[in-house]
């Protein structure tokens, strides 16, 4: 990643919408049964890099929601003030809007990188009442091959208000192992300005603020003191050769986590994005697997 340095000190308004998820602040796929999954992005990302996972458990009978993260698809200097917090709220939001519209469904949560700590979360918050959760490529420690030799001075950068001026620039390959998909990201982010909104929508954020990075280490701090109380089912998909995380991260989960029913699934030819890259067929029907077999809690209560 290359380092940006911004001295701006612009203020924008944020946005509040508080609906389920819509064209404007996520995606909605309805299904032919009574299970729904909630399917949350990473940070900086966006609702459609989930895509293909949702349309695949649609056709599996399964209503997917996909919320937008607080914040996202707005500007940077937006972005760069939220907090994990609010990050987590957005999606508990939706959790509980979906339940409270389908009272009579069985409810499955599953995140991609930042966002399979935000389910993970949520699934010990809603223990009782969640079926499971899926893990796909889960961000605890930035230790794969391709992250950057200065995340090692991060933990100094927290401390320095200049964090608020530093981003740093996507660079490829952008989590993507296919070619193809990785060769479109790259025309966009090689030519991408920090104010450059135009295909936010579909490729996510070229830049990820310094901020944003700490408010992910309070979420890690927070989420270890959690582990121990999971017990909801807990699956765990991630690439061997992952760039930006190490399998270390789904093991380190596993470990942790006291679910009865728990399981990491490896793949051998994809990157970070898994629901985007060579296996997301396969990442989706492990995912679809993993959920057909798991019963509803609501019916032990």
């Amino acid at each position: 990643m290359g380092i940006w340095f911004d001295l701006r000190l612009k203020k924008k308004i944020f946005s509040n919408s508080r609906n389920l998820p819509t064209e404007k602040n996520g995606l909605f796929f309805k299904g032919t049964s009574e299970k729904i999954i909630i399917l949350v992005h990473g940070l900086t990302g966006a609702p459609y890099e989930t895509g293909f996972l949702a349309k695949f458990l649609q056709r599996a009978g399964y209503s997917v929601f996909c919320p937008r993260l607080a914040n996202h698809g707005e500007s940077i200097d937006v972005l760069k003030r939220t907090t994990w917090q609010e990050c987590y709220e957005s999606v508990e939001r939706v959790f509980l809007e979906v339940e409270s519209s389908h009272p009579n469904t069985q409810v499955f949560v599953s995140g991609l990188s930042i966002g399979a700590l935000l389910v993970l979360l949520l699934a010990e918050k809603f223990s009782e009442r969640i079926s499971g959760v899926s893990c796909l490529s889960p961000t605890l420690f930035y230790d794969g091959w391709n992250s950057p030799w200065s995340r090692h001075l991060l933990p100094l950068a927290y401390m320095s208000p200049l964090k608020n001026f530093f981003y740093f620039k996507e660079e490829p390959p952008y989590g993507i192992k296919n070619e193809t998909i990785r060769k479109r990201i790259h025309e966009y982010y090689k030519q991408a300005s920090l104010d450059d909104m135009k295909e936010v929508g579909r490729y996510g954020y070229p830049f990820y603020p310094l901020t944003l990075l700490y408010q992910h280490d309070q979420l890690v701090k927070h989420l270890l003191k959690k582990l121990p109380l999971i017990k909801t089912p807990v699956q765990l998909i991630q690439a061997q050769d992952d760039d930006m995380t190490s399998v270390k991260n789904s093991q380190f989960i596993h470990d942790r986590i006291k679910s009865e029913i728990k399981e990491i699934v490896l793949l051998y030819d994809s990157y970070h994005v898994i629901t985007s890259d060579q296996e997301r067929e396969t990442v989706a029907k492990e995912v679809a697997r993993f959920f057909g077999h798991l019963k509803n809690p609501k019916c032990r209560l």
